[in-house]
């Protein structure tokens, strides 16, 4: 196997990527929309109104003789190629803040392997596997998934259309039976019944009832709502939800968790990855990544507006016009603060960014905003403040009363394994959240 190990938000001259020439002739200078149209699989799903992960944003861009890597990390595949993209904070060894994230967001086991090169297929598989109970709850949140399914029938009671080739096939002679079909709408559809193949499957796992009791509420619902389950009719139901995606924007959520259960099943059958030519893989969103998991740490302080699920939608102006969704609002109305959580070095923070920011305090009359990055160096806080007067009367000067800060939160390198960078994020944890609390 040809293996590359890059870091996300990095950049490195061509040469280093030519032993995995086919694969990345593949995905440079290709879109996250791109790739997953060609089979990748993205977390989150492709947002069409998301701004901190853009459908035109790169995996690999070209910059003169380099390739730019962006804010994503994961697994891509193209024959006995692969591509690993670790966090920045990666080490010498295994990826601890990446599998952080995870654990902290998603909810993940330790998995993250990087050593393990003879392993990548599996562990890719792992993440499919993994993901799936967030998949599953997403989705549920909506309700049960129901359809119009076409039912035969052959008895006394016609409700529908009578199948007059069926009738005769079946009641010569008549003994009062009649053959008809009826449509009806109806739980135990096939999209369900793949929901439920793919439960049945993680429960052969050594870790799938750990896995599922994540979520024993929503498979208990599959599973009553299933009772035409077959374990034999896997095959089938595979090619019906492949010929058949959920098309309704209403139920996208649903549409994400039929996808990702035909490449967990179809993975099983050694479908995914097959042939020289197919490129593979899945690749996590960092900035989304961060930014839930900041709001984990201060959720009791800031409202947290989602785009994704628009939750907490905010307007610039009246009569409904200007959508926006600050990453962080804060709670205290007297002294308003802003948030914004970016997923990029300190260096990277600028232009648009300042523009965003000072746009949403002067929306929500607020004094100061925050950009929560992570870091490594350990380095203090960069205040910035708003300056005021013009060039062209020679009379600038910086204002005391508004101010942009770039707070960091310190993420520990020199660790031996998981658990000793679990303690040291803890200390890091309450350092970066104690400006909010004075």
């Amino acid at each position: 196997m040809k293996l590359l190990k890059i870091k996300d938000n990095s950049q490195q001259k061509k040469d280093v990527f030519s032993h995995i020439g086919k694969l990345v002739g593949k995905i440079a200078d290709k879109t996250l929309e791109q790739l997953e149209h060609e089979g990748v699989f993205i977390f989150p799903e492709i947002v069409k109104d998301a701004e901190d992960i853009s459908r035109d944003q790169m995996i690999l861009q070209s910059v003169n003789d380099t390739y730019r890597s962006g804010n994503v990390m994961g697994v891509l595949g193209c024959g006995d190629e692969r591509l690993i993209i670790e966090s920045r904070f990666c080490g010498e060894g295994e990826d601890y803040f990446f599998q952080y994230l995870l654990d902290k967001v998603l909810d993940f086991p330790n998995i993250v392997d990087l050593e393990s090169d003879a392993n990548q297929d599996n562990r890719l598989f792992n993440f499919l596997l993994f993901l799936f109970p967030y998949y599953l709850k997403t989705a549920m949140r909506k309700g049960l998934f129901k359809k119009y399914i076409c039912h035969r029938y052959n008895d006394a009671h016609v409700k529908g259309t009578i199948d007059v080739a069926r009738h005769i096939e079946k009641n010569i002679p008549f003994i009062g039976n009649v053959a008809y079909s009826q449509r009806e709408f109806s739980f135990d559809n096939s999209l369900m019944e793949l929901v439920r193949h793919t439960i049945e499957f993680i429960k052969r796992k050594p870790y799938g009832n750990n896995l599922l009791i994540k979520v024993k509420d929503e498979v208990k619902l599959v599973i009553d709502a299933t009772p035409g389950y077959e374990p034999y009719d896997r095959q089938k139901i595979i090619e019906q939800n492949k010929k058949n995606t959920v098309r309704h924007a209403y139920f996208r959520e649903y549409l994400a968790l039929q996808r990702l259960c035909l490449l967990i099943l179809r993975h099983q059958k050694h479908q995914i990855g097959s042939g020289s030519r197919q490129i593979y893989g899945i690749l996590f969103d960092g900035a989304w990544l961060w930014e839930e998991y900041i709001n984990s740490l201060v959720e009791d302080i800031f409202y947290h507006p989602m785009n994704k699920s628009g939750k907490g939608a905010q307007r610039l102006f009246n009569r409904n016009v200007g959508l926006i969704y600050p990453d962080f609002i804060s709670r205290n109305s007297e002294a308003r603060v802003i948030a914004d959580a970016k997923y990029k070095p300190i260096d990277n923070i600028g232009n648009r960014d300042y523009l965003q920011v000072l746009a949403y305090m002067f929306r929500f009359d607020a004094k100061a905003g925050y950009y929560l990055y992570p870091e490594a160096e350990g380095s203090g806080d960069l205040k910035l403040w708003m300056n005021r007067g013009s060039t062209y009367e020679a009379n600038v000067t910086p204002r005391d009363d508004i101010s942009i800060t770039k707070h960091g939160l310190k993420i520990p390198m020199d660790v031996w394994d998981y658990a000793s960078f679990i303690a040291k994020m803890k200390i890091s944890e309450q350092e970066f959240i104690y400006i909010f609390s004075t």
